[in-house]
């Protein structure tokens, strides 16, 4: 599974209706596990971000389809930084020529 870092701020609309951001949460949680990914982490987060997501998903479409779905109610926008492991980081740079 690869690894995806979301980093999320609430819109305005988002903030109006904070309080059932659990709530969003949640759903975003289920349509993850539908879509054979899995949220490893969630954080609500001080400064340039609202919130940080940690996600391992089968691929980077998965992830698109996901952060569509989410992005369609208007509560929040993302920025999605796809990550690698150590181990990964290591093999990419020992396979350079």
């Amino acid at each position: 599974m690869a690894t995806f870092i979301i980093l999320a701020n609430w819109t305005k609309e988002g903030f109006q209706q904070v309080k059932e951001s659990p709530e969003r949460l949640d759903a975003f949680k289920a349509a993850c596990r539908e879509h054979g990914a899995e949220i490893v982490a969630y954080y609500m987060t001080m400064g340039p971000y609202d919130m940080v997501i940690i996600v391992q998903a089968p691929d980077d479409e998965t992830v698109a389809r996901l952060l569509l779905l989410g992005g369609s109610q208007g509560k929040t926008r993302t920025l999605t930084l796809k990550a690698f492991t150590e181990d990964e980081y290591r093999k990419l740079v020992s396979a350079m020529a």
